[in-house]
């Protein structure tokens, strides 16, 4: 494919508002995990939970459109120079040519749950009777109200694949000549239903998580936004180089016991970019830490990649925050391809022996080349893309 520049990219998560906070994290290993205070109930768990949500509002403007995951959306969107590069795009190439492509998994399904526990006369109350705010499309409809954006306006939701297919859809956009440029990201936010459904499956750890840990026995569900501009040519300093997208299909939230869906994905995203599996530096890991997930995840990458590939999970920082696991972990990868620090995965101190080489624990200084992220979503709906710097 050809490749794509990369202009701002920026990730608001439970470690801290913005790039800079995410990437000191990352070197610091400083979790932003904390014990389960989300809603009236609380599961015993831990999980990833953005400050400032409950004190920060939208602009009178884009009342309309207030819920949770639209303001974290606005939180993120003030970040790292996004929205003026995403201001720029539509002054150089016209609103209209400027795509909007965004990854949830459950938009502002809070807002809904909120609404039906406190129905008056079997109605929405008045100050959740918002009929943008109740639909599955309210995160795609907020960011073209917010940005004034009018290029095609899509919502992906594929689980927690969501926030990776974006990059890919954008790159085809661009390619077939529908838009020169691009607005993608993804956004989710803690709701009830996130919290005990993952739970009614046998998911949820009552520790934070461990990713590839041998005692590692569950996720820690988090909350994140983020956002990249993506543009037609290959002058900036970063690069999205290939995109590998595949549909398994074996069960409703169990990976395929062979890891086929993720050898499809990545061994595409390879192709796409036209490079070997030895050039990538860095992988980030889909690393969700059930006892599934990330022995089948570390047999398809020890099937495709040489031991010295530096991969790991971040979920540690983060917790698993689904619709937007995507691109806060690609994020993460254009962090550790612009900034030479590829992190370890946090909380896990005893790797499991029946994981490779390739996963680790501990952080490392290097530079690289190329770096890859993971996104696996439920139903068998996985996403790989690589990054690269210009050459």
């Amino acid at each position: 494919m050809p490749p794509v520049s990369i202009r701002a990219f920026t990730a608001t998560t439970a470690a801290g508002h913005g790039r800079a906070v995410l990437a000191d994290a990352l070197l610091q290993a400083r979790s932003g995990l904390r014990r389960n205070d989300f809603g009236d109930a609380p599961l015993d768990t831990w999980i990833g939970r953005v400050d400032g949500l409950e004190s920060f509002s939208l602009p009178s403007a884009l009342a309309d459109w207030e819920c949770r995951n639209n303001r974290l959306a606005w939180l993120a969107l003030q970040h790292d120079g996004v929205l003026d590069a995403a201001s720029a795009m539509r002054t150089k190439y016209g609103a209209e040519r400027v795509a909007i492509i965004i990854g949830t998994s459950t938009s502002s399904i809070g807002a809904t749950e909120e609404a039906y526990t406190r129905l008056v006369d079997g109605k929405f109350p008045p100050d959740l009777a918002r009929p943008r705010v109740h639909t599955p499309h309210s995160l795609g409809g907020f960011v073209q109200a917010a940005t004034g954006l009018r290029g095609p306006c899509v919502t992906v939701a594929t689980a927690c694949s969501s926030s990776a297919k974006v990059f890919a859809q954008a790159a085809r956009l661009i390619e077939a000549g529908l838009a020169d440029a691009a607005l993608v990201g993804g956004v989710d936010t803690l709701c009830g239903s996130v919290l005990f459904g993952f739970n009614s499956l046998g998911l949820v750890s009552t520790d934070p998580c461990r990713p590839f840990d041998v005692a590692r026995n569950g996720l820690s569900l988090g909350e994140a936004g983020g956002f990249a501009v993506l543009e037609r040519g290959t002058d900036a300093d970063l690069l999205l180089q290939g995109y590998g997208e595949s549909s398994d299909a074996h069960h409703m939230s169990a990976p395929h016991p062979q890891g086929l869906g993720a050898r499809l994905a990545m061994s595409a995203a390879l192709a796409r970019a036209g490079i070997d599996a030895a050039a990538i530096g860095y992988l980030n890991l889909h690393g969700t830490a059930t006892p599934a997930n990330d022995a089948i995840e570390a047999a398809a990458v020890a099937a495709l990649f040489p031991d010295s590939l530096h991969a790991s999970s971040t979920k540690g920082w983060t917790g698993h925050t689904l619709g937007a696991a995507g691109i806060v972990e690609s994020v993460i990868a254009l962090i550790a391809l612009s900034e030479g620090w590829l992190p370890g995965t946090l909380n896990s101190a005893d790797k499991d022996p029946a994981c490779g080489p390739q996963i680790r624990l501990q952080g490392e200084a290097r530079r690289i080349d190329h770096a890859m992220n993971n996104s696996f979503g439920f139903g068998g709906n996985n996403c790989s893309l690589v990054f690269g710097m210009h050459a």
